[in-house]
Formats: structure tokens, C-alpha cells, sequence
């Protein structure tokens, strides 16, 4: 791949923290901040993070609540449900640092809103 068509970052996961106001179920309501931050701090702890390597963002709302919490590992499209630390430590060391998709926390692809 030449630098021209080398992508600044070599995946991209996005954390769904969206709050809903009106009671709705939302991944916020399921300490998707707390998920989001554990994610941040383990790819920095472990090197993956900065450019050509991993990037953390926040994300509103990506239409999958039934599946939530949500998260989404790009350019592979990957979407995960996880539940606590434990799941994020795994997508970090798995998915983003080796690129092994992690089976068991996948998002089934019928769950949407």
C-alpha cells in the first residue's frame, strides 16, 4: 500500500453514548461512558493508539439500541455488545491490537432500534 492510500488511522471504534430524555432505552443507561473511557486508556496503555494505528471515538446514537451497549470497529464494520470491562479488554486486545474479531460479543445482525 503507498502513502497516498494508507489510511491515517488503522481502525476506528466508535461507542455509541447516546442519552434519551424520554425514557427510552438508550447505551448511555448502560455506562457506555465508563466503556468508552476503558477502551481509551487500554489502547493507550498498550501503544495501539495514534496515527496508523487505533482511534476511540464517541458516536450519538448508531440505531441499534436493542443491541445495547453498542460499539463499532471500522474499516471491518464490526459490531459489538458488550456488558463490562472485561468485554472491552478483550475487543482491545483481540480486535484492535491482533485484528481478531471477538465471536461472542457480536451484535446479531437483525438488532436494530
Amino acid at each position: 500500500m503507498s502513502e497516498e492510500t494508507r489510511p491515517y488511522y488503522e481502525r476506528h471504534i466508535f461507542f455509541c453514548l447516546n442519552q434519551r430524555d424520554n425514557g427510552d432505552t438508550s447505551c448511555a443507561q448502560y455506562r457506555a461512558q465508563e466503556a468508552f473511557d476503558r477502551c481509551k486508556s487500554q489502547t493507550k496503555a498498550l501503544g495501539l493508539s495514534g496515527a496508523g494505528k487505533v482511534r476511540v471515538n464517541k458516536a450519538g446514537c448508531l440505531d441499534r439500541c436493542a443491541g445495547g451497549p453498542i460499539a463499532v470497529v471500522y474499516p471491518e464494520a464490526v459490531w459489538y455488545s458488550y456488558v463490562d470491562e472485561h468485554d472491552i479488554d478483550e475487543i482491545v486486545q483481540s480486535h484492535l491490537r491482533d485484528g481478531v474479531v471477538v465471536q461472542r460479543l457480536l451484535t446479531p445482525a437483525d438488532v436494530g432500534r
